[in-house]
């Protein structure tokens, strides 16, 4: 494998439950380096860009809604297979088909409350850092 990129947000539940270091422990202790990283607070029209693939799905307006409703933290995760390997550790989007042991199986609540999102591809992935990190 070779050495990629990929975005990760802890999204507003995960801030609130004050589980942002617990995350970033999962990456780094998974051979995933923290290479860039903000907190900030998504405007409805950053949030709206960001999601726009999903613009035509019934969840977006809920999914922007819950985005902006809190602080979030951007990183980049650089690492090998760093796409595959943090979309392991997140496990899948409903925490109760989540693989036990994985960020969402621990933390999350629901599926629409998941905790996190990862780039699902090395493609996105370069769109997606580049939308919060354009110098990275």
């Amino acid at each position: 494998m070779s050495i990629e990129r990929t975005l990760s947000i802890v999204k507003p539940d995960g801030v609130q439950k004050n589980i942002i270091g617990k995350i970033f422990t999962r990456f780094e202790d998974n051979g995933l380096k923290i290479v860039g990283t903000k907190m900030l607070t998504l405007s409805k029209e950053q949030a709206q860009k960001f999601y726009e693939v999903h613009k035509e799905r019934p969840f977006y307006d809920d999914l922007v809604e819950y985005m902006t409703s809190g602080p979030v933290v951007v990183s980049v995760l650089e690492g090998e297979g760093a796409v595959l390997k943090n979309r392991q550790l997140m496990g899948a989007t409903d925490p109760k088909e989540a693989e036990k042991g994985t960020i969402r199986a621990d933390f999350a609540d629901s599926k629409a409350r998941n905790c996190v999102h990862g780039s699902d591809s090395l493609e996105n992935a370069k769109i997606e850092v580049k939308f919060f990190f354009p110098n990275l």
